[in-house]
């Protein structure tokens, strides 16, 4: 069962930025997260019903510090499609 906490960031780059002019927001989660997870938490927590999810996974990438070799955690990226009307207060930028 997904939860909110499952959720791990909404993401502002430039693109992610240019895709919120048109509805769509960029979430980061944990990897266990799955579409219907998210439509799950989107309903019952921001009482919106996205129109479109699409996913894609992100791996890990190994990184040095000091000659120690070590792995940052893979997560999964969230394209989320909002209906038109569907404004979430706390992603104003």
């Amino acid at each position: 069962m997904a939860d909110i906490t499952d959720i791990k960031a909404i993401l502002y780059t430039e693109k992610s930025l240019d895709l919120q002019e048109e509805g769509v927001i960029v979430v980061q989660t944990t990897p266990r997260m799955t579409k219907n997870g998210l439509k799950e938490v989107f309903r019952e927590y921001f009482d919106i019903k996205p129109l479109k999810v699409n996913s894609m996974r992100v791996p890990g990438k190994v990184k040095r510090f000091k000659g120690i070799e070590g792995k940052r955690p893979n997560s999964k990226k969230f394209y989320v499609k909002l209906p038109e009307d569907a404004k979430i207060e706390s992603l104003a930028v």
